[in-house]
């Protein structure tokens, strides 16, 4: 009876009968299975840490030796900044023992800074051009916030300045040539003044004292105009004899994926003599190179390149790297060396055995474009990069002048950053400005053109 009577009762009515060690049983159940998912949870959470953890510290986007993670190993993602201009009195930061000035403001993109023999700062204003539903859409989406605090169109014009007295103040200021179409490079040979526009290479009359160019030029080459994104860019630089010019031509877009008939001539540089003959192309492979210069040390030409987009955060690092006549370097079937880029399913197999493993990695994204080489005392020997900054990753990279040192002519070490302070919020993506061209100047500071706040900045060893 006893037992029918325990069977008939509730659960709750076990402890009126006082079936004290049944309740213990399902308490104790209770408790383990409230202790297995506690620490399944911990154990999950941990695993997840462990694996992030693990990630972080084997990827290696910087320096001479990476490490780098499998194609999409994270998302391909978009996070465009916003330029909100410099407030007044705040510069960008550099370290101990150097002051930053504002060299001139209030241009219009400033892209590209050269120095002629003589002294004077040349600089070449130009952006992106967008029309119609185009440059609507980049209103729209914010992208053109992400270029420039002036919405603007830019003037694509050459200004002159003159700083006769050294004291990063320039006393002139003038329009050097206008009516060009997106000029970058600049260049003094002999009795020329080179441009190189998005679509070709010029040539004007030069005198060392005068302040503009009203003279007809001459179009010595036709280049293939545009590109991807901001790949409307060519640069030039002449070797030490003056015999030959180097034009540095970005792809029409990320990976081929237009067809690489639309690829001739691109991601290359070419060289060509003085008077726009001869074309010969010097390197290949080379997805956007935008800075080059002459290693001080060996002679040899570096060239900075802005690598792909879309596979990853940490895929693929941009590089600089020393440019060795007739190389291939992997764009767009494989990268850094000989890792096949998956949009391409191996294609090319005989191209991407030869892919040359560039010479120093700057990280993902952080569209490394500048380069200038230290020419002074007051700096110390290495290359300075000016980073545009990412819109492909996560999170904000680059946006600033990055320092790699060099021994022997060969890149040591890990990088620093020399100019930052360029990122307002990063959780906002705002951003004061946008590094691009570095150079050094006979008067012994650096420029550095900050195209987004259409300013220049002027790094002064104190």
């Amino acid at each position: 009876m006893d037992d029918d009577k325990h069977l008939r009762q509730p659960v709750v009515g076990f402890r009126v009968i006082g079936s004290l060690d049944l309740v213990t049983d399902i308490m104790e159940s209770r408790r383990s299975i409230a202790t297995f998912c506690k620490y399944s949870i911990l154990g999950v959470s941990a695993l997840i840490y462990a694996t992030s953890h693990l990630y972080a510290q084997a990827v290696v986007e910087y320096g001479k030796d990476v490490n780098l993670p499998a194609p999409m190993a994270t998302p391909s993602e978009t996070k465009l900044s916003k330029v909100v201009g410099w407030p007044e009195g705040k510069t960008p930061t550099a370290p101990e023992g150097y002051k930053v000035v504002r060299f001139v403001e209030g241009l219009n993109s400033p892209r590209w800074i050269y120095e002629a023999p003589n002294g004077d700062i040349f600089v070449s204003e130009a952006r992106t051009v967008k029309r119609g539903v185009d440059r609507i859409k980049d209103l729209v989406s914010g992208k053109a916030r992400s270029q420039n605090e002036n919405l603007e169109v830019s003037s694509h014009q050459i200004i002159l300045f003159r700083d006769t007295d050294g004291d990063a103040k320039p006393d002139v200021q003038r329009v050097y040539l206008d009516g060009l179409n997106q000029p970058f490079g600049m260049l003094v040979l002999g009795s020329h003044f080179y441009v190189a526009n998005t679509d070709g290479l010029w040539r004007f009359p030069y005198d060392p004292a005068a302040l503009s160019i009203v003279a007809e030029g001459e179009k010595l080459l036709d280049l293939p105009a545009g590109g991807y994104n901001n790949h409307w860019t060519r640069n030039i630089i002449a070797n030490a004899d003056g015999s030959k010019i180097y034009i540095s031509v970005g792809s029409g877009s990320n990976v081929g994926e237009n067809g690489m008939e639309h690829e001739v001539r691109r991601a290359n540089i070419l060289e060509v003599n003085p008077d726009g003959t001869g074309e010969h192309v010097f390197a290949s492979g080379l997805r956007n190179p935008v800075g080059m210069d002459w290693e001080p040390q060996t002679g040899a030409l570096w060239t900075a390149v802005n690598e792909r987009d879309e596979l990853g955060d940490a895929l693929v690092p941009d590089y600089i790297t020393a440019v060795q006549e007739g190389g291939f370097y992997g764009w767009p079937f494989a990268y850094w060396g000989s890792h096949p880029d998956p949009n391409w399913k191996g294609e090319r197999k005989e191209l991407i055995e030869k892919s040359i493993v560039p010479d120093y990695a700057l990280g993902s994204h952080t569209a490394s474009l500048g380069l200038a080489f230290s020419k002074h005392k007051g700096f110390r020997p290495g290359a300075y990069i000016g980073q545009h900054g990412s819109w492909n990753r996560s999170a904000l990279v680059g946006y600033k002048i990055l320092y790699v040192p060099f021994e022997n002519g060969k890149p040591t070490g890990m990088p620093e950053d020399f100019l930052s302070g360029f990122i307002a919020d990063t959780e906002k993506g705002e951003v004061y400005g946008r590094p691009v061209g570095v150079t050094f100047t006979k008067r012994g500071y650096l420029l550095v053109a900050d195209d987004a706040a259409n300013t220049i900045w002027a790094v002064v060893p104190d």
